[in-house]
């Protein structure tokens, strides 16, 4: 299901369900597909909402990101769908953009959803930059060579969901990858030192467990007043039962 959005971008957006609105954004160099691999449980009893992040999957975008036009963007795909509260969240990079809907569109977000978090405010780790250099480079070469050059990234995952990512990048508008993976690597924070603090509505984090997602990012998130840090395997079921604590 698409929608327009403003200045005549168009968002791809995939929605399932009906009940409770629950915005979820997907990871770098993913889209709406990586969403619905762990939420599917969730559209039995929730509305759930996955777009396309501009400069991701179908949402082509070829000019300058920033995490406050990422942010917006959903706050704008929240209005044109009349949603005024939602749970709102992601894995990885989208993660970042949900805590950034979060802090700048407080309104909107009934409750913030952060799996596997990638940035902790101040700083990429060696790990996380050297996954994101390498991304970013492959995005300038998908340019010249095709989005194939994106694929010998995703030869480390395991057998199944390495055949199901490269199968989700074959689609992709080259431009649009070489977009978002320079913006990734440029290293900007989707937040600042103390702004966690600002967060007045109930958090749920669920720790990554690589190198890329370290713990220790996650444990910035105990700045935000209502955190709550769950480690969990199954992200539908975690997120099921916190909801189910209202």
């Amino acid at each position: 299901m698409n929608g327009s959005m403003r200045d005549q971008f168009e968002l791809f957006v995939h929605e399932e369900g009906a009940g409770r609105p629950l915005i979820l954004l997907h990871g770098g160099l993913a889209n709406h597909r990586s969403v619905m691999a762990y939420a599917q449980p969730l559209v039995a009893r929730m509305r759930v909402i996955a777009p396309d992040l501009r400069g991701s999957g179908r949402s082509v975008f070829h000019g300058a990101l920033t995490w406050d036009l990422l942010a917006d963007d959903i706050a704008e795909l929240a209005r044109m769908r009349g949603i005024v509260r939602a749970v709102v969240g992601g894995a990885s990079f989208g993660a970042a953009v949900a805590t950034r809907v979060a802090l700048r569109h407080p309104g909107l977000v009934e409750r913030l959803v952060v799996l596997a978090p990638a940035f902790d405010g101040v700083a990429l780790g060696e790990a996380q930059r050297a996954a994101m250099d390498a991304m970013a480079a492959a995005g300038e070469r998908a340019l010249v060579e095709g989005v194939g050059a994106l694929l010998p990234l995703f030869d480390r995952l395991p057998a199944a969901i390495r055949e199901r990512a490269k199968q989700v990048v074959a689609g992709y508008d080259p431009a649009s990858a070489a977009t978002s993976t320079r913006f990734m690597a440029s290293g900007v924070q989707p937040f600042g030192p103390g702004e966690l603090a600002r967060l007045e509505m109930p958090v749920i984090v669920v720790p990554g467990r690589d190198a890329e997602h370290p713990r220790a990012v996650a444990d910035v998130y105990r700045a935000a007043p209502h955190a709550t840090i769950v480690d969990a395997d199954d992200w539908a079921a975690a997120i099921r039962v916190w909801l189910d604590g209202d």
